[in-house]
């Protein structure tokens, strides 16, 4: 697929270590990596078929019980093909 948006949301207990947005190169494919305050966005000019694994490390900043977001995945061409993540609960001690 050509022009895919994938957008992942993060619960607010925890915090990304890397700010800065930035292309990378992962198992032969290239994307955009843009921080935002809560979520990270992954934009991917070509995404052959496949399974894939994207992992950013993030930092605790607060104890609790919080609600993870969803992952979100949609073509920016069709955006009638799209999907998503179970959303997950995160307890923090």
């Amino acid at each position: 697929m050509e022009f895919v948006h994938m957008k992942d949301m993060r619960a607010s207990g925890v915090e990304p270590i890397n700010t800065l947005s930035q292309y990378k190169r992962q198992d032969g494919v290239g994307y955009y990596e843009s921080i935002k305050d809560a979520a990270t966005n992954f934009f991917f000019d070509y995404l052959p078929k496949g399974v894939y694994v994207f992992e950013y490390d993030v930092r605790v900043n607060n104890a609790g019980s919080f609600s993870n977001g969803i992952t979100t995945i949609q073509s920016m061409y069709a955006p009638e093909f799209t999907s998503h993540s179970k959303g997950k609960r995160l307890v923090i001690k």
